[in-house]
């Protein structure tokens, strides 16, 4: 065990980003439990939060087995290898990424309202989640940022499993965390306090931010 809670990692995190202070980032929190940790972050380097979700799409007998994730955007990350051992047809993952990227429009208009979202080009993004497992998900969040052309991009996450990590940080400009422990079971683990964050919860972080921005 690492961290009390999400927030306790999100303000170490903040430390260690420091050099950030003034640019005025846009960080990206995945919610629901990447939010807790962002809010401490963004009280501390300013800027802008709000959102980058992306959605896994499962196999169709074996839901929780990742085949792709699909953004807001409607890019795809496939495991191109999984899905041709499936033997899975073009026309299912196109309706499974339909499916999904409504469910992400429900959450974001859920989380956001009708605001639009945030500009990414020629910006400092900074994506925050609350730990990385497989990173399957958080690497098709991060491929959608960079469709937006940030000028830089950093991915913050307190914990993850060693070789993941290394793997992600091929898909960003710096990786920023706290631990790598080898013996890895999941994000959980190294919390004391890891209960699910509520939707009311994410709502109130962004409204938070907003109004520190006179918005």
């Amino acid at each position: 065990m690492f961290f009390v809670d999400r927030p306790e990692a999100g303000a170490l995190l903040a430390e260690k980003l420091s050099g950030y202070r003034g640019a005025l980032p846009l960080i990206l929190a995945v919610p629901r439990g990447g939010v807790a940790v962002a809010l401490p972050l963004w009280r501390h380097l300013g800027g802008e939060l709000d959102l980058a979700i992306a959605r896994k799409i499962g196999a169709p007998d074996q839901p929780e087995l990742a085949v792709g994730a699909v953004t807001a955007g409607g890019y795809l990350l496939l495991n191109e290898k999984l899905a041709a051992q499936l033997h899975l047809p073009e026309r299912y993952l196109k309706r499974a990424s339909a499916r999904e990227r409504g469910e992400i429009s429900r959450q974001l208009q859920l989380y956001r309202g009708w605001r639009n979202p945030p500009e990414i080009e020629d910006r400092t993004v900074i994506v925050v989640d609350d730990g990385v497992a497989t990173g399957f998900t958080l690497r098709a969040a991060l491929e959608g940022v960079k469709q937006g052309r940030p000028k830089r991009l950093i991915l913050a996450v307190p914990v993850g499993p060693p070789g993941i990590l290394e793997q992600l940080r091929r898909e960003v400009d710096e990786l920023c965390y706290l631990a790598a422990p080898p013996h890895f079971a999941a994000v959980g683990q190294f919390y004391r306090d890891f209960r699910q964050i509520s939707d009311s919860e994410v709502k109130a972080a962004l409204k938070e931010a907003r109004g520190d921005r006179g918005a």
